[in-house]
């Protein structure tokens, strides 16, 4: 096991690892940028190296940077956390090159399920159910036009090295395609270097599900069931639960071994999300593998009482999986909220500041995972998350109710936040009835006109 593991991250998720390194008797080094020399992770950490101004690009995406803290602290591996270089193949293959172990798959995994459009032929192979579309890249309006007429509309247009919604533009005609396609084309070049696009079925109105896997060197992979993703805006996640309303144990096995059989397509060896559109037949499909620890992973800890963080280091030090497939059980019902600086009556708007006062909920069956104390200033730098929310209860009902208490005793002042809508859900009737799709947010806000819009056209 290691001895010292450096965490390339900041925030909440770096805290997250730090915890569990304590816990597993691990020394933990923190990077932090200028701007975030007050941050709770820096102050948790054993150790901690400035590495750069506040941009990220200079910072946390910084990678001489990042190898040198790591060098001049003596660690063996590093733990990307989420976001910043988690994905990154060149990242991962530079640590190696150092003799620095990555905490995450190696990198080919990384670099094929990266390129969207190698991700399907992988998938499709090992038998994973896919969306019909386009089996390479889209350069002209011609083609983009003969693959609509192909597939038939509505169809969705993405970026083959995107995510977040960036590159991403529904279509519904001709004329709409090809302003649509010229749009996608120009934002995944701005966004990711690449202008590639494909084109796939655009599913109306479907559930956002995902399988959590974890895989080990020595070939075994396993899944913890699902998480529901669905209440989003802008393909950004703000509220997760497991298991989903709109799933029963039948499909519950088949979208499993899917995603086991997809992981083990490219040996997978740590801990990855594979993500399915589902739609209102029960019919699965996939849509990208996140190669990394997801924001959500608390959700499954509480339903499984296993600690991924804690697994995925493991596993990277080259330990087998420490259980079966038959051996996890999910218990109960678990929901996280996403508390994020946002201002959901300004078009969540991100709100910025300093924060005077911060009580956090407690009382049974209550986790929040957060950076957040009094005194803390938010940097308009990063990513607006300042905690998450997670609760368990031994049925949705009661999962429900636990959280509509924790948000209520939650306060975060002055600045705006995202607890106001959070509120606001667990009160609505859709979703205590489980009655959700990806449009939810915008139904809720009275924003929702038409699904191009909701993608940005």
């Amino acid at each position: 096991m290691f001895s010292k593991i450096l965490i390339a991250n900041r925030g909440e998720i770096a805290v997250r690892i730090i915890r569990a390194c304590r816990e597993m008797g691990i020394r933990s080094v923190a990077v932090y940028s200028e701007a975030d020399v007050d941050c709770l992770h820096v102050r948790l950490a054993d150790e901690a190296v400035c590495i750069g101004p506040a941009a990220s690009a200079a910072s946390y995406r910084n990678i001489p940077a990042l190898i040198s803290a790591a060098e001049i602290t003596d660690v063996e591996a590093i733990h990307p956390g989420y976001g910043f270089l988690a994905e990154n193949a060149h990242f991962a293959e530079i640590c190696e090159s150092c003799k620095i172990t990555f905490i995450g798959p190696h990198p080919e995994a990384i670099r094929l399920m990266g390129d969207k459009i190698e991700a399907k032929k992988v998938m499709g192979k090992a038998g994973v159910p896919l969306i019909p579309g386009t089996p390479a890249a889209v350069t002209t309006k011609e083609e983009a036009l003969r693959a609509a007429k192909s597939i038939r509309y509505p169809i969705i247009i993405k970026a083959a090295a995107g995510g977040g919604g960036k590159g991403m533009r529904v279509a519904h005609n001709d004329v709409r395609l090809i302003s649509a396609f010229m749009t996608a084309q120009a934002e995944a070049e701005a966004a990711f270097g690449v202008p590639d696009v494909y084109i796939e079925k655009y599913i109306e109105r479907p559930r956002h599900v995902e399988i959590q896997v974890a895989g080990d060197a020595h070939g075994h992979v396993v899944a913890f069931g699902e998480r529901d993703c669905s209440i989003q805006r802008r393909h950004q996640k703000l509220i997760e639960e497991s298991p989903s309303p709109v799933v029963d144990s039948k499909l519950r096995r088949r979208m499993g071994e899917a995603a086991v059989r997809g992981a083990k397509a490219v040996n997978y060896n740590s801990l990855g999300t594979l993500e399915f559109l589902v739609d209102d037949a029960g019919n699965f499909y996939f849509m990208e593998m996140n190669t990394r620890v997801q924001v959500e992973h608390p959700v499954t800890e509480a339903v499984t009482g296993i600690d991924l963080i804690k697994e995925q280091i493991r596993v990277a030090a080259g330990e087998r999986l420490g259980f079966h497939q038959e051996e996890i059980h999910v218990n109960g019902h678990a929901i996280e909220c996403r508390v994020n600086a946002e201002d959901p009556e300004q078009d969540f708007m991100p709100c910025p500041g300093e924060v005077t006062f911060y009580q956090p909920p407690g009382g049974p069956h209550v986790r929040v995972d957060s950076h957040l104390y009094a005194g803390y200033r938010v940097p308009p730098h990063y990513d607006s998350l300042l905690a998450k929310v997670i609760v368990h209860g031994r049925d949705r009902r009661e999962a429900v109710a636990v959280m509509s208490r924790a948000l209520e005793e939650m306060m975060v002042e002055p600045i705006k936040t995202t607890l106001p809508f959070h509120r606001k859900v667990m009160r609505n009737p859709d979703f205590l009835a489980g009655r959700y799709t990806t449009d939810f947010v915008e139904r809720m806000m009275g924003t929702s006109k038409t699904a191009s819009e909701l993608v940005g056209t």
